[in-house]
């Protein structure tokens, strides 16, 4: 296994990798912080758990999500939201873990984003078959800071488009650890997933983990 050192070194095989101007994927950035993650996210679920929530249009969205943090991305038939309580029970969400925090913090410096303090993170669950389709994230209030994506479990391809759905996408292969980050004047571009393929990953099984945190409030 890479060392967080090893990612940055000059001469390493997986240096960070600029996919736009202001957009990075940092392969195996979160490898180091993995064991402490997964059981802290277990605890996560198992206080609000997967939940495939409805789109306006009333259609039940395939990817299973939670949410940890001092606000939890929500959908219903009124619209997508931020809300500071889980709607299944009524209480906060629970807290976004430290060693998420950090590792955000530290993702979002690599990529030239100073000071983020993420106060949501969204926790999709995929399956095989799962997708995720073309979307911009609009539902913070401030563009101006970044968003960091943490990849675990089976690997996917994400699509990053441009800043209208119709603009041509590129193809960008994520892997247990990897961590993305974009902003700026790449922060409201369109974004997606391809199904994810079956596969079996040694730590999560047939399940793709992805968090990402946002400055929501």
């Amino acid at each position: 296994m890479q060392t967080e050192l090893d990612l940055f070194d000059p001469e390493s095989p997986l240096p960070p990798q600029w996919v736009a101007a202001q957009a990075v994927v940092l392969p195996g950035f979160a490898l180091p912080q993995v064991e402490v993650m997964l059981p802290l996210l277990r605890h996560v679920v198992a206080q609000a758990p997967f939940r495939h929530m409805l789109t306006p249009g009333g259609l039940k969205m395939a990817v299973g999500l939670t949410n940890c943090g001092a606000l939890g991305w929500v959908s219903d038939r009124q619209g997508y939201r931020y809300s500071p309580v889980d709607p299944l029970s009524n209480r906060p969400w629970p807290e976004l873990p430290g060693v998420l925090l950090e590792l955000a913090s530290r993702a979002a410096l690599v990529a030239g984003f100073t000071d983020f303090q993420p106060d949501a993170c969204l926790v999709n669950c995929y399956r095989p078959g799962n997708r995720l389709s073309l979307h911009q994230d609009r539902d913070e209030r401030d563009f101006t800071q970044p968003i960091v994506s943490v990849s675990l479990g089976l690997p996917a391809v994400f699509l990053l488009g441009g800043h209208s759905r119709s603009e041509p996408t590129q193809r960008i292969g994520l892997r247990h650890g990897d961590v993305l980050v974009w902003g700026g004047d790449d922060r409201l571009r369109f974004h997606g997933v391809l199904p994810l393929k079956a596969g079996a990953h040694p730590q999560l099984g047939s399940l793709r983990i992805n968090l990402t945190l946002r400055k929501a409030g």
